[in-house]
């Protein structure tokens, strides 16, 4: 066996057997050309898919109707007051007057030697409420908090790290001011309604002397403790807007004007300050410039991917591709068709400025934009949302789905949605005593809740008053967001829930005040609203309605109002959400992942056939160099066959002549 190719023969076996395979591996080196192709076509299919998933960003937000009905409040001294403003304000002017502004109630201790000074131990009961001609009145609105200080909080600083940890609506502080240390206890809430009455249960047995806890009771009532000293009156802000006072418990008001929240910062009465709304056109502009932008980088990564250069007779990677082509037309033709039912007076976007140019491009002219903006039949937000139009006051477009169909939809109302309830069918007893008639066990929407009023003698509508703050403090009912409206109507209390459908349920399930409180109370459980929309019976759930057939996805809400014909919603899809949708089809549907599987299955074949074709290569070498390997045997055996015979032949005797 010879140990090196060539070396019986001469010949250079490796090169030409390289030589050889070069020239097999020919179908090798295309599909490797084919496979690159693939791998770019892949990739383009990508940059496709994510170029329309950046486009389809920039629709999801001007999907939103909220962003060309936005208002901007602009006050004309921010030192006294900054203002935003809603979709719901109106376009306008106000002259405002700040006069007052609202004030947390402030009481502060007597002196104490040091922080660590001994105060007392027990409990501390926390109102909130109204002090007015000698009386305190418990907002409703707020559930009174007790605070237990142990004896080992018993200290000034410890009460006032027990009252700051119980998170009860007061801050707690303390003051040095020259003379000792002083405990300062603030209502967090500004206004009238939010002032302090504390009472204290304090271990000493007296719970109103001057002495252990009871030191930090404050009763502002005719003939209360105060063993607290107000240093802040509870206030609520005043102010005069177009000629007419306002008083509001809070420097942040929200419902002074509709749709316009003011944060007063600086009283300043005697002068008159102006607030403007207008509508937020650069905020509109800058969002359909947007939109063209968003359009235009679509349309440059698509003719990237697929356009033919006649100069050079190159042709991009999808140059032809059917795909390229459906996506392109399916969004033009989007942009180019116009609205069948937008109910806003526009139906084509060139009416708002948007026109395709000769190279596919959008263009944005500004000026018909605003023309638009100004002519108060015009609305912009149909042309690129998705919004219902109602003619009842009381019924309001929530929401629809990209499937629901634009259309004119008749409502028909054969039930208006009401609340759960429990109303006394006596007379409820005004004075509450401990372990008597304190306790009421309750169930609201279906959560369960134990209260403890506090005793004393109320009347009618204080004790109504009392009950609502204890039901509407009570954690297993606050943590889930449930309220409910205590009032009174000849002595007899009732408890409405503040929910809406048959989720709505009042029950009075026990508790020693039961009886003298309700006596035997007529439950009943709110129902939901019912009614159809164009003929076709809708889902009611509360006061919302969800439609059915073309009206799939389309949601009502009904606040009130009679039963029978309810008049029309008028639904269209915009551009923005037309747009959208069709953009969502196409990237989650099959239209674009089925090319990119066809091409990564393309792939994964070309990966079988390179492999099936390297081992007839490598099979192909092997047999070459098999047979030359056989070659070289031979010639090296004939090569030393001639050898032996040339040194016999040099051995025979020479024949003279």
């Amino acid at each position: 066996m010879l140990s090196s190719p060539g070396i019986g023969s001469g010949l250079d076996v490796n090169g030409l057997v390289t030589q050889l395979m070069k020239a097999e591996s020919q179908p090798l080196t295309a599909l490797d050309a084919k496979e690159a192709k693939q791998q770019t076509r892949l990739t383009a299919f990508g940059t496709l898919k994510g170029a329309l998933s950046s486009f389809q960003s920039n629709l999801a937000a001007l999907s939103d109707p909220a962003k060309f009905t936005a208002i901007t409040a602009g006050f004309s001294d921010t030192s006294l007051a900054n203002a935003s403003a809603t979709s719901s304000a109106v376009t306008g002017s106000h002259s405002i007057e700040i006069q007052t502004l609202a004030q947390s109630h402030k009481l502060k201790s007597t002196v104490f030697a040091t922080t660590s000074s001994a105060v007392g131990s027990g409990t501390l009961t926390i109102q909130f409420g109204t002090y007015s001609g000698g009386t305190f009145t418990l907002n409703p609105d707020k559930a009174a908090q007790s605070i237990t200080i142990s004896s080992g909080n018993s200290s000034l600083s410890g009460i006032r790290d027990a009252i700051n940890q119980a998170n009860a609506g007061v801050s707690a502080s303390i003051v040095n001011d020259g003379t000792g240390n002083r405990l300062v206890i603030a209502s967090q809430d500004t206004g009238l309604s939010n002032a302090l009455k504390i009472t204290a249960t304090d271990t000493d047995g007296n719970n109103t002397d001057n002495a252990g806890l009871s030191q930090l009771v404050y009763d502002g009532s005719t003939g209360g403790t105060t063993n607290l000293t107000q240093t802040v009156a509870a206030s609520n802000a005043t102010l005069v807007i177009d000629g007419i006072s306002i008083s509001k418990a809070s420097n942040n008001i929200t419902d002074a004007i509709e749709g316009v929240t003011l944060n007063l910062l600086k009283a300043n009465p005697g002068t008159t300050s102006t607030l403007n709304l207008s509508r937020d056109t650069a905020g509109i502009q800058n969002a359909v410039s947007s939109f063209v932008k968003a359009f235009n980088d679509l349309n440059k990564t698509i003719v990237g991917l697929s356009k033919y250069d006649a100069g050079t007779k190159q042709a991009s990677i999808l140059t032809g591709d059917s795909t390229v082509r459906s996506i392109q037309t399916r969004i033009r033709n989007a942009i180019s068709d116009p609205l069948t039912t937008a109910g806003g007076g526009l139906s084509l976007l060139s009416e708002v400025g948007i026109s395709f140019q000769s190279d596919g491009t959008l263009q944005f002219d500004s000026t018909k934009l605003s023309k638009a903006l100004s002519d108060p039949t015009k609305d912009i937000s149909t042309l690129f949302s998705s919004v219902g139009k109602t003619s009842d006051s009381l019924v309001s477009f929530t929401s629809a789905k990209s499937d629901t169909v634009n259309g004119k939809y008749s409502l028909n109302v054969s039930r208006i949605a009401t609340q759960g309830s429990a109303l006394g069918d006596t007379a409820a007893a005004l004075t509450i005593n401990a372990e008597v008639n304190n306790s009421l066990n309750l169930s609201v929407d279906g959560v369960s809740a134990n209260i403890t009023l506090a005793a004393g003698t109320y009347t009618a509508a204080s004790l109504a008053a009392e009950i609502q703050s204890k039901i509407n403090g009570a954690s297993a009912l606050s943590s889930a967001g449930i309220k409910v409206t205590v009032s009174e109507s000849s002595g007899k209390l009732a408890v409405v829930s503040n929910r809406y459908g048959s989720a709505s349920t009042v029950s009075i399930t026990g508790g020693n005040g039961k009886s003298d409180l309700f006596g035997t109370p007529a439950e009943t459980a709110g129902v939901d609203v019912a009614g159809t929309i164009n003929g076709v019976t809708a889902t009611g759930s509360g006061q919302t309605l969800t439609g059915a057939a073309d009206s799939s996805g389309l949601v009502i809400k009904v606040t009130g109002g009679s039963t029978g014909a309810r008049g029309e919603i008028d639904f269209a899809h915009g551009f923005a959400a037309k747009l959208n949708k069709l953009v969502g089809e196409m990237l989650n549907g099959r239209l674009i992942d089925s090319r990119i599987d066809g091409i990564n299955s393309t792939i994964k074949d070309i990966g079988s056939q390179r492999d099936a074709l390297n081992q007839r290569l490598a099979d192909t070498e092997k047999r070459i160099r098999a047979q030359f390997t056989a070659l070289d045997t031979t010639i090296a055996s004939m090569t030393q066959t001639s050898n032996f015979l040339q040194q016999q032949l040099s051995r025979l005797p020479t024949t003279s002549s």
